[in-house]
């Protein structure tokens, strides 16, 4: 079942690219034809049902033959489709757009988490995401074995530089957030603040911009203090596939990789008739 609210973004997509209608597609003979999506490169499959739903909206006939989650080789059909040549052809580039954009991130995701030697650290995206496309591109990087983090602003409570800049400081931040919410996470940049948060109450400490090294000191610093067990620790800022491994193995809990997300490499579709 799809979200309501996925539905109406998967409209204005196909609103954006059609315009006023598709005026090529009006020079072509009225006629049924099938087609079908091929890829021209490994990949994870994402967002098939989401382009099945594009050209349904126009009214064609669409059979997934690669699910959301399939890993496909070169030259694999994902999904076969029938009906009006105009309709479909009307659809081709918003539902390729978004295939393509939603399998890059999950081959994407995939690879990073295939990289990580300790299994219990799990991978997330950020909040870096394409306007319009943060309910896509999340679900992309679950479907590659990711975790989503929060979508939206007014689901949990983050205490970065910049909020520390305007408010009074780290801790009494902190101490606002206690008195509200249960979980809350908070941003710091050096392991004062990492011990002060954890303390504090913190639930979830971003280490932003911290070396593998630092980290390692940190975690230890924050077991010998009997603090570690009470935090959930997230390793951020400058984490890559030639890096990754090396905090993979610091103990952290969470590795957050805007990239993924923020720097999506497509996958190479494309729609045969």
């Amino acid at each position: 079942m799809l979200a309501f609210n996925a539905k109406k973004q998967l409209l204005e997509f196909l609103s954006e690219d059609i315009g006023s209608g598709d005026i090529t597609s009006q020079l072509l003979p009225k006629r049924n034809i099938s087609a079908r999506i091929i890829t021209r490169q490994f990949a994870i499959v994402a967002g098939a049902r989401y382009a099945k739903k594009i050209f349904e909206l126009k009214g064609c006939s669409v059979k997934i033959l690669k699910k959301d989650g399939n890993k496909v080789k070169p030259n694999a059909t994902i999904m076969l489709i029938s009906g009006d040549a105009k309709k479909i052809l009307s659809c081709e580039r918003t539902a390729l757009n978004l295939l393509t954009r939603m399998s890059g991130i999950a081959t994407q995701t995939d690879q990073l988490v295939k990289k990580i030697p300790n299994k219990k650290t799990k991978l997330y995206s950020t909040r870096k995401t394409a306007p319009g496309l943060r309910y896509f591109d999340k679900e992309a990087v679950e479907i590659g074995g990711g975790g989503k983090h929060r979508l939206r602003l007014d689901e949990m409570v983050m205490i970065k530089d910049n909020h520390i800049a305007v408010g009074e400081s780290l801790l009494s931040l902190i101490k606002k957030a206690k008195k509200k919410y249960k979980k809350f996470e908070v941003e710091v940049e050096n392991t004062l603040d990492a011990v002060l948060a954890a303390k504090e109450g913190a639930t979830i400490i971003m280490l932003d911009n911290f070396s593998p090294a630092l980290i390692k000191k940190t975690v230890q610093i924050l077991k010998d203090q009997k603090l570690r067990d009470r935090v959930i620790l997230e390793a951020s800022g400058g984490i890559n596939s030639k890096n990754i491994a090396k905090y993979g193995i610091t103990g952290v809990d969470i590795i957050s990789v805007g990239s993924i997300t923020n720097s999506v490499k497509g996958i190479d579709m494309s729609l045969e008739i």
